[in-house]
């Protein structure tokens, strides 16, 4: 073999593996180990499958999916404007996503929704995951109760963790079993809560949740990506039931 044959053979693999390495993660998609696990997707990349929008079933509405995103057309006309809503419901489970927003941009996930005429949206059952632009937020910026991790006007985040910078990627999970509560934001823990405790009850009357009725009284129900008229991106949503 000529030398630079022999080198080119040699330099070929390790060419290859670094190539493996730096590929880029696929998203929406669940691993072997997930699958095992019990995780599903909730989000396929290619289609609003297992979604409707809130109290109106499957109506134009200004949610789109583009490039394996799940976004919300702003600038979307002729369209409704509304929560998009999961076809089931759920009780325990552990939920895992990504998002990111437009600058000064505020959205949040909801769960434990009652779909029902009664009730025209959704954050009058449901408890929201909060996410925000926490750094050009004019109206919330600084507080606990109203960035991203917390548990929107009912319990603070912890102060561990903060959103990456608007138009970039955060992860964030959050677990719900039995009613009790605990938060994620980029791999650390903002917050632990418990539905079923007095303190529960205690923290809903200290802030304006306490004006809905049957707000945090559900520990079942469907989840729902919020619609706050602000440009948001969801991708790889999964959920694993306990």
């Amino acid at each position: 073999m000529k030398p630079f044959k022999l080198l080119a053979a040699l330099i070929a693999p390790a060419v290859i593996g670094i190539s493996s390495c730096t590929q880029q993660p696929q998203h929406n998609t669940l691993t072997n180990a997930e699958k095992k696990d019990g995780w599903h997707l909730l989000f396929d990349g290619e289609s609003l499958k297992g979604w409707h929008i809130y109290n109106k079933g499957n109506v134009p509405a200004a949610w789109e999916v583009k490039d394996g995103e799940l976004w919300c057309n702003t600038s979307t006309k002729n369209k409704t404007r509304a929560d998009l809503t999961t076809d089931n419901t759920y009780e325990n489970f552990e939920m895992s996503f990504e998002w990111k927003v437009g600058k000064g941009g505020n959205s949040g996930v909801i769960f434990d929704v009652q779909e029902d005429a009664k009730y025209p949206a959704t954050f009058m059952t449901g408890p929201e995951y909060q996410m925000l632009d926490d750094e050009n937020s004019a109206v919330h910026k600084g507080n606990p109760y109203q960035i991203a991790g917390a548990l929107y006007n009912v319990i603070p985040t912890n102060g561990a963790a903060k959103p990456v910078p608007f138009g970039q990627w955060n992860q964030s999970k959050f677990e719900q079993k039995n009613g009790k509560l605990t938060f994620w934001l980029n791999g650390k823990k903002t917050l632990e809560a418990d539905m079923n405790a007095e303190s529960w009850k205690e923290a809903i009357q200290k802030g304006n949740m306490k004006f809905y009725p049957d707000f945090g009284k559900f520990t079942k129900g469907k989840i729902t990506l919020q619609d706050h008229n602000d440009l948001v991106y969801f991708r790889d949503i999964k959920i694993k039931e306990l």
